[in-house]
């Protein structure tokens, strides 16, 4: 068994983005909920506002300008090792972004770094709900 928390440098970006996808959709779902969002079409159509390939390429736009450079390696990890056999409705160029965002998510939960991980999430937020010009 590998122990996700100590090989986490060596995960490439699709697996990285698999388990940041995961954690996003998580807090953006537990986010909604607290804003008293409560009746299902209207959180599945919420959340498709913070979760969603297009999202993730107009919070990338925002989002790269604030990245360390670390995170900037990883971002490219993920965009770069987007599998190729997406789903045929999906923009590929919007995937590979959103692929670069989530393996940024995955590889912060891995490492434990809340803050920054809070940080970023907070930023997108920000971004989707027209804080951040």
């Amino acid at each position: 068994m590998v122990d996700l928390k100590k090989d986490y440098l060596l995960m490439n970006g699709a697996d990285l983005a698999y388990l940041g996808d995961a954690y996003y959709e998580l807090q953006i779902r537990t986010y909604l909920l607290s804003k008293g969002i409560t009746k299902n079409k209207e959180l599945k159509e919420m959340s498709t506002k913070f979760v969603s390939a297009h999202a993730h390429k107009i919070i990338c736009a925002e989002l790269l300008k604030h990245l360390t450079e670390e995170e900037m390696a990883i971002y490219k990890r993920g965009r770069n090792g987007a599998p190729h056999n997406r789903r045929k409705n999906l923009d590929y160029t919007e995937y590979t972004i959103s692929s670069g965002f989530e393996a940024i998510i995955g590889y912060l939960y891995l490492a434990e770094k809340w803050n920054r991980l809070n940080e970023i999430i907070s930023l997108a937020i920000q971004i989707v709900e027209g804080g951040i010009k």
